[in-house]
């Protein structure tokens, strides 16, 4: 009995010596892991494709199948792609996560079967959603090949993803928050704009980033809906090459065009750093301008 006494101070002494340095290297370790992962992609990038990346790579159109010239028909088609895409998502994933984290509805089970819905959507591949914008899209509403198309596309894709994102945002936000309005008699609705979505526009900026991320990022929903082509779109009915489709047809169906891949590539991380920092910068400005006591924290 002693023994066994003597032997579980020192186990308890040792847990109390050295828990906590064992569990930061346990945690540590897969931490490190995955930021050198992330470190050496975003090097290996950035070494191959700054030595192509230019004023001229920027504003001239592709030439040589895309071997020699730029990306410039590229970007605008990207970012007519992108601005279709938040136009639609953006009010209506705030609808959506309004109604169902603020409204409560009475029938409990249409709220579970509506976040199963999103949930089961936002793990769809990619392919899918290709596939239904092509026969949804570019045949039964005959848009054809198109921005208009692609960016239809995409907002399908990632509504799942920024309304349930927005959803836990304003969830997050205490109650006390609404407890306290209320008890000063402000309506529901000044409370939501005034009150909760300015302290959860933080949350919902970075799900936003996340959602433009992966719009940015996909490449078989934007092959069987906006196109192959490298011309610059005159309209949103014309077809353009998105900057992801352009990467994908450099590396693996032009011969030598890995660096023009790279420069690409290396471009696409540039525009999502610019938009993660104006995100985050106009969160910070809609947040004073809805909630000006917010300043003091800034």
């Amino acid at each position: 009995m002693n023994s066994e006494t003597r032997n579980d101070r020192l186990s308890l002494s040792f847990s109390r010596r050295f828990g906590p340095e064992l569990a930061t290297v346990l945690t540590g370790i897969p931490a490190l892991v995955v930021a050198g992962m992330f470190g050496w992609i975003l090097a290996d990038i950035l070494y191959h494709g700054l030595t192509q990346f230019s004023w001229a790579f920027l504003t001239s159109a592709p030439e040589d199948a895309g071997r020699q010239g730029g990306i410039s028909t590229i970007l605008v088609s990207t970012l007519m792609i992108l601005g279709i895409t938040l136009i639609i998502v953006v009010p209506v994933s705030l609808a959506t996560a309004v109604e169902l984290a603020e409204r409560r509805s009475r029938s409990v089970r249409f709220d579970r079967l509506v976040r199963r819905s999103l949930d089961v959507l936002a793990a769809c591949p990619s392919i899918v959603f290709g596939l239904f914008g092509n026969a949804f899209f570019c045949v039964y509403l005959k848009m054809g090949y198109s921005i208009l198309a692609g960016g239809l596309t995409l907002a399908c894709m990632v509504l799942p993803l920024l309304i349930r994102t927005s959803e836990q945002a304003i969830r997050a936000v205490p109650d006390e928050y609404r407890h306290a309005a209320a008890s000063l008699g402000l309506s529901r609705w000044t409370t939501l704009f005034r009150i909760v979505l300015p302290a959860a526009l933080p949350a919902m900026a970075a799900g936003l980033v996340l959602s433009i991320g992966r719009a940015l990022s996909e490449t078989a929903a934007l092959i069987f809906t906006s196109g192959y082509v490298t011309r610059s779109p005159e309209s949103l009915f014309d077809s353009g090459r998105a900057m992801s489709v352009h990467i994908y047809d450099l590396a693996m169906n032009v011969p030598g065009g890995n660096p023009r891949a790279y420069a690409t590539a290396a471009t696409l991380l540039i525009v999502l750093l610019v938009i993660n920092g104006i995100a985050v910068r106009l969160t910070r400005i809609a947040g004073l301008t809805l909630n000006p006591s917010l300043e003091k924290n800034h």
